[in-house]
């Protein structure tokens, strides 16, 4: 069996493990995308499109060859009908529908790209990062996110799709990796930790409904308990008055909700002990809630930008891309990186483009 493309991108540890133990999940397990052009600058840019436009349809025609090989790399037959996308979308996000039909439309109408637009039951992807909640004093969601670099859209929306706005980093078109919408409530997702894939939707769509339909965290996470993951996923939620929770979403078992301010890259439990131990999730967990227990907000901010949570390794394709520092109460998100800062915010969001060498 040849190892599929995704492989090459973990450290060696995490790879000698799937050679072990995992390697029936070689074809479900998949990196999203490459997107950024070769080279070691990071290419950034903030956009504001309140309503799906010109600027997200020019930006799907430059993504969409690399997305179309990404979902049909296990055949056609292996993603669901556009019928079945439809309806499980309908059933779980109706009130995403309407942009739904408006992006695909965007996209020309083919059915491919709507069912791909769906993002129910695509391949399966990893991510790694740390996330913590900062609740004492003035609210602040702090995310590391930890991937191939040249797989990440690089894209900082802000939007109004529905009836609140949203700024967040893209992924899969139109989902998010992380942000917060203007009634103050902030998200990021990490990775959960286990190589399952099953029904349900990728996980930046299910961020992208939290924050177009929920104003806090108590009715982010009635949402979160019945809307299915297609795989195991860490979501760490932070409103502006310090509400807080982390939930284990993700296939073949029921939500679950605990009251821990971080996460890393499992859930509560190892269960993919080599794994685990190769990208330091344990260590990089005790290091937040540490920090959480210890800092004061400016040093926990701070301390995203050094090991442990900050990682160089981006050789081997889980380095830090960027530090996001999420303000709910303000509507203020920090972008970092050890020596340049890029703030936007509701009250003044300054579209444009940033490049980052990452070191």
């Amino acid at each position: 069996m040849t190892r599929p493309d995704w492989v090459r991108w973990l450290p060696p540890e995490a790879t000698a493990a799937i050679d072990r133990h995992w390697k029936a999940l070689w074809e479900q397990l998949r990196l999203l995308p490459q997107r950024q052009p070769p080279g070691d600058a990071l290419e950034l840019e903030a956009i504001e499109e309140l309503r799906p436009g010109a600027a997200w349809r020019e930006r799907f025609e430059a993504m969409w060859p690399t997305y179309r090989s990404w979902y049909l790399a296990e055949g056609d037959a292996a993603r669901p009908s556009y019928a079945a996308c439809r309806r499980a979308l309908a059933q779980h996000m109706p009130e995403l529908v309407p942009t739904y039909e408006r992006l695909v439309e965007l996209a020309g109408g083919g059915d491919l790209a709507a069912r791909l637009l769906s993002l129910y039951r695509p391949p399966g992807f990893i991510v790694g990062c740390s996330q913590g909640a900062w609740t004492r004093g003035e609210p602040l969601l702090v995310r590391n996110y930890d991937y191939p670099a040249k797989r990440l859209e690089g894209i900082v929306y802000l939007t109004k799709w529905g009836e609140r706005r949203v700024i967040g980093m893209s992924d899969c078109l139109w989902g998010l990796l992380d942000g917060m919408n203007e009634s103050g409530l902030a998200i990021s997702l990490t990775f959960g930790g286990r190589p399952d894939v099953g029904d349900g939707f990728a996980i930046p769509l299910v961020v992208r409904y939290v924050l177009e339909t929920c104003d806090d965290v108590a009715a982010a996470r009635e949402a979160l308990a019945r809307i299915p993951v297609h795989a195991p996923q860490n979501l760490t939620l932070l409103d502006r008055s310090g509400a807080y929770v982390t939930a284990y979403v993700g296939p073949g078992r029921e939500p679950r909700f605990v009251d821990v301010a971080a996460t890393t890259n499992h859930q509560g439990e190892v269960e993919w002990p080599e794994y685990a131990e190769a990208i330091r999730s344990e260590e990089r967990e005790r290091c937040v809630l540490d920090l959480l227990g210890s800092a004061d907000r400016e040093g926990f901010e701070e301390a995203f930008l050094e090991p442990p949570l900050h990682s160089t390794a981006h050789e081997r394709g889980f380095g830090t891309i960027y530090t996001a520092a999420y303000e709910p109460a303000t509507g203020r998100v920090r972008y970092r990186w050890p020596e340049i800062t890029w703030e936007q915010s509701f009250e003044r969001f300054e579209p444009g483009s940033r490049t980052v060498t990452l070191s």
